[in-house]
Formats: structure tokens, C-alpha cells, sequence
């Protein structure tokens, strides 16, 4: 087993910490089917990009790895991957997300310039009748988009993610061989 093996295995939350999770008791069963927890070619990717998805969309910390673990059931992905690729988004890299997911909003739907207000109110001190118009006719708005960047961040963050991951595992296989043919080739 390689270090990033033994690494990986001591990372990866384990299955004791699911069964004691209480989103997780009703599900029980078909959760912790072992065909969840292997790591395979195919289940790790799927984890990955799992993980990914709901660790950036939902942006809270205990309902991401129920999600994932729920999630993980119809698209046979590894839940310890995808519950370790939630913890992408914890509270130092939640800031920069949001951020992130209101500039890509604003530049795909173009609704409103909301953010842009938004730093017009506060710096010019704006009344309380002005922050009020804001929030009933153009924060809704901002709103969306920001949810809909953040839709779009995590999609994209997903399919880097599986698309990256396939590829490690495609490059570590065939390390392995080669090493393997090699020791093979220096014993004969």
C-alpha cells in the first residue's frame, strides 16, 4: 500500500462515523451497502464529483455528507470520497465561493447589477428607506443569480473534479504496472 494510500485511508471519514449520524439512521441499510465504500475505478470519480457538487452547492456543513450519502445510492459512488470532497468548502473557502458564485450569476443572467448597489448603498450611507427598496426589489434578483452562480460553480467544480480524478486513477494503475513489469523484467 503507498503512502497516498495509507493518507487517503486515514482521511476518508469512516463508516462507524456515518452509522452515528442521525440524518443517516433511516437510510441505514441501503447506505452502508459495501459496494458504497469500495474504491474502484468507477466509484471514486463518481465520489469525487459528488462530493463536489453538494459540498459547494448546499454550503452547510452537516447536511453535505448526509447529501452525498444519500445522493451516492442511485449513482454508486464511494461516500468516504464524496464526504471527504465536501470538506472543499469549509468557512475559509466559503467566503471566496459566494463571491464567486455572485460574479458568475451576475455575468450569466445579467438581471441586475445587485452588487453593484449593494456597495453603492453602503458607501454612501444610504438611509434606511433606500436599504428597504433594496431588499424588496433588487436583492430577490441578486438573490437568484447568486444561487444560480453557485449552481454553476458547482457543476463545473464537478466535472473538473471527475474528469481530474478518472485520470489519477488511470495514471496510478499504470504506474503500477509499469513498476510491476519492471521488478518482473529485473528478476528474469
Amino acid at each position: 500500500m503507498s503512502k497516498f494510500d495509507t493518507w487517503l485511508h486515514r482521511q476518508a471519514p469512516t463508516r462507524d462515523s456515518f452509522e452515528r449520524s442521525r440524518f443517516l439512521r433511516p437510510f441505514a441499510q441501503r447506505v452502508f451497502h459495501p459496494a458504497l465504500w469500495r474504491f474502484t475505478r468507477r466509484s471514486v470519480p463518481r465520489g469525487v464529483a459528488l462530493g463536489l457538487l453538494v459540498g459547494i452547492f448546499l454550503l452547510i456543513p452537516g447536511i453535505q455528507i448526509a447529501g452525498v450519502a444519500l445522493l451516492a445510492l442511485p449513482f454508486r459512488a464511494n461516500i468516504p470520497i464524496g464526504a471527504a470532497m465536501t470538506f472543499l468548502s469549509m468557512p475559509a473557502t466559503t467566503p471566496f465561493i459566494l463571491l464567486g458564485s455572485v460574479y458568475v450569476g451576475e455575468s450569466v443572467l445579467r438581471l441586475n447589477n445587485g452588487s453593484g448597489h449593494f456597495y453603492q448603498l453602503i458607501e454612501t450611507s444610504a438611509p434606511l428607506s433606500a436599504w428597504g427598496d433594496y431588499v424588496w426589489n433588487e436583492a430577490p434578483l441578486a438573490l437568484v443569480q447568486g444561487i444560480a452562480g453557485l449552481g454553476i460553480i458547482s457543476i463545473a467544480a464537478a466535472l473538473i473534479g471527475y474528469v481530474l480524478s478518472a485520470w489519477f486513477w488511470r495514471w496510478r494503475i499504470s504506474a503500477k504496472w509499469r513498476r510491476r513489469s519492471k521488478s518482473i523484467a529485473s528478476r528474469g
